[in-house]
């Protein structure tokens, strides 16, 4: 018989495949044969581009296999192209070297939406990787959050970091951490920790974690950069060819208010200009850009890298000059901004975490300003356009703060009460006559407080255009008033616990399966960014200036107590079971919050109605129908005491005491004080 093969030659044939070892997992090699950008995808169109990015290349290197760090994070501003990084390294890895994938993403709507908009779009797009996994929608491996290849070497499993189940079922050697600034804890604790977790059993495995920074202290992001190597993008002065980091400060020192076009920086060394024209040349490796690490020692386990706007070619440097001098001029924002301007130009553009002011500054300093520099309670200044009533609901009574909105982030404390169902709630201070919202009276006493009139600094007599009421604790007993009043004036709100939330949504609750459930009170039932709004209200507490965006002013008079409450809460750090620090508001001991809260209720109605978004037509369009108020006609100082004497005489069946807070009456005496000073 005639032996065809040879054994041994067989045998020593198969033991050599099996020794050899993969080939290289280049990612940026990979990218640049593989990925083709079409015009739905990206503004840029074609095959990947390493020279319009030149600084992601380096981090691609950074999660490849030959790289010995664990850990990869990248701190970047908005829409620079980091996304890519992370589709690059997930489509990659399953291509070349197979096996179980993580990707999460703050919550599984999230990673729903990736899954459809971002990554199956580009799977398809892919011939390399397209025929790696089914295309049969009513394939089991094939669903919108779980992807196994065909041959059933690997998967992609997206999750949201608020599903702790979602976080637990897979065991993979590489993941992708997604937004990880927006990150929430769960019901299980920190999500960061659990998803670590599920790949702390391969020593060569890869965690990628990217986002725009939010708010610091409490930014994952910005606490995984600092915990690594810290590395920044140096680049080649296009005179003196020395490096350096281009710095937002270096900008922002050189922009001239009349030519934003004209916006550069000045090289550190030799003094020269550095002009947009420059860019491109200047972030090429090959004329000696690369990334300086401030902790090398650190890159065995970890490498951080933080990226921004001025190295991006997506943006004009212009705009980031324009964008600056809005913010700081406090202009008309867009409808995506709203008032959150300053810190969506810190996370955004700069890609830094926005500090907060975690604790007020001293009652005092409030209530001495509110005195030397306030206006007479109950009557609106002239800056106040737009007038909301927040309201908060307590088990014994119903409090209410009106606050006035201008342009310019303007707000004016006007004036403050408790619903009082025997006087009729106009300045009713004592809470021993209030009462619960279920009562009728106190119901009574609320369609009183809405149809109340306040004047303004002109005489006019206006009534709060938007309430917003507490509809949190007793949300059953709040809409049965509420109902009753339309919707376009009167809404419920209540906070919300989650910072990197919208700053205000349509309240939803969840049935056990996860199904939204329609309620009776739906349309009407907003959530508002309560971390958001405090953080805020403490910056704009510390505006002095008149002329600064977000200032706020206080009417004359309105006592100790209501200081200390509009400054009892602070932002602290708090132990999680994980062991690991996360930040929540608190309340001091033995001090109360109404008034933070009817602030904070009053501006998500104001967010409801559009007030932040207005533009400078609009507030022209609001202050000419309220020019075309008819005043009260001004009398002389005797027809004003005769018209005092007049009201204050109790009609039948009513207190003089209940009488005398009658707003007419105040009114009057407010103007006969005016005519008199006048006269004198």
């Amino acid at each position: 018989m005639t032996v065809l093969f040879n054994p041994e030659r067989l045998a020593l044939s198969v033991l050599a495949e099996i020794c050899e070892p993969p080939p290289a997992v280049d990612y940026l090699d990979w990218a640049k044969r593989n990925i083709v950008f079409s015009e739905r995808i990206t503004d840029h169109p074609g095959p990947y581009n390493e020279d319009l990015v030149p600084f992601f290349s380096e981090i691609l290197r950074a999660l490849s296999p030959e790289d010995p760090c664990n850990i990869v994070s990248l701190a970047k501003s908005a829409q620079i192209g980091g996304t890519i990084c992370a589709n690059i390294f997930t489509l990659g890895s399953l291509d070349m070297a197979p096996g179980d994938f993580l990707y999460v993403h703050p919550t599984e709507e999230n990673a729903a939406r990736w899954s459809k908009t971002k990554l199956m779009p580009l799977v398809r797009e892919m011939p390399a990787v397209a025929k790696l996994f089914s295309q049969n929608s009513r394939d089991a491996s094939n669903s919108v959050l779980y992807k196994e290849r065909v041959d059933g070497r690997g998967a992609i499993q997206a999750a949201g970091a608020n599903s702790p189940a979602g976080l637990s079922m897979i065991s993979p050697r590489k993941q992708v951490q997604d937004d990880l600034a927006k990150w929430q804890m769960n019901e299980a604790g920190d999500p960061e920790v659990q998803a670590d977790s599920r790949s702390k059993a391969f020593f060569n495995g890869k965690i990628f974690k990217i986002s725009t920074p939010m708010v610091s202290p409490g930014c994952k992001i910005t606490s995984n950069y600092q915990e690594g190597t810290q590395e920044t993008y140096h680049v080649p002065c296009p005179h003196c060819q020395e490096l350096q980091e281009l710095r937002w400060e270096n900008m922002r020192d050189h922009i001239d208010p009349e030519h934003p076009e004209q916006a550069h920086f000045v090289c550190i060394h030799c003094g020269c200009e550095i002009h947009e024209h420059h860019r491109e040349w200047m972030v090429k490796p090959e004329n000696g850009a690369k990334w300086v690490a401030k902790y090398p020692e650190r890159g065995r386990r970890h490498r951080s890298f933080r990226i921004w706007m001025a190295y991006s070619p997506f943006e004009r440097w212009e705009n980031l000059a324009r964008e600056w001098l809005t913010v700081q001029a406090g202009g008309p924002e867009n409808r995506e901004k709203g008032s959150g301007a300053e810190q969506t130009f810190w996370n955004d553009w700069l890609g830094l975490a926005f500090e907060a002011d975690n604790k007020a500054i001293d009652w005092e300093v409030l209530r001495d300003r509110a005195e030397d520099h306030g206006f007479q309670r109950g009557v609106i200044p002239a800056e106040a356009l737009a007038l909301v009533l927040g309201m908060d609901v307590q088990g014994d009574r119903v409090e209410w703060l009106l606050v006035g909105y201008g342009r310019n982030r303007y707000r004016a404390v006007i004036d403050h009460g408790v619903v009082d169902h025997r006087a009729g709630s106009h300045l009713a201070d004592a809470k021993e006559h209030s009462g619960h919202i279920s009562e009728p009276e106190v119901r009574t006493a609320l369609d009183r407080l809405l149809q109340r009139e306040w004047l303004d600094d002109a005489g006019r007599k206006r009534t709060a255009d938007r309430v917003a009421i507490d509809g949190n604790a007793y949300t059953d007993d709040v809409w049965n008033w509420v109902r009753k009043h339309p919707k376009s004036r009167v809404i419920m709100v209540r906070g919300g616990n989650t910072e990197a939330a919208p700053p205000i949504v349509q309240t939803k609750e969840y049935d056990r399966k996860g199904k939204p459930k329609k309620q009776k009170w739906s349309s009407r039932f907003f959530t508002f960014n309560a971390s958001a709004f405090k953080i805020r209200l403490y910056r704009d507490y510390k505006k002095d200036d008149p002329e600064q965006a977000g200032y706020i002013r206080f009417a004359r008079g309105f006592g100790d107590d209501f200081y200390q409450q509009a400054t009892s809460e602070a932002r602290v750090p708090e132990k999680t079971r994980s062991g690991h620090t996360r930040y929540v508001w608190k309340l001091g001991e033995g001090k109360r919050n109404e008034i933070i809260d009817m602030l904070n209720q009053s501006l998500a109605g104001a967010y409801r109605w559009g007030v932040p978004y207005w533009t400078d037509e609009e507030w022209d369009a609001i202050a000419d129908r309220l020019g075309r108020l008819e005043a009260p006609q001004q009398g002389d100082l005797e027809d004003h005491l005769n018209q005092i004497a007049v009201k204050t005489e109790p009609a039948a069946g009513q207190s003089a005491a209940a009488e005398q807070q009658s707003p007419l009456v105040a009114a009057a005496l407010a103007r006969a004080a005016r005519a008199a000073q006048r006269n004198r």
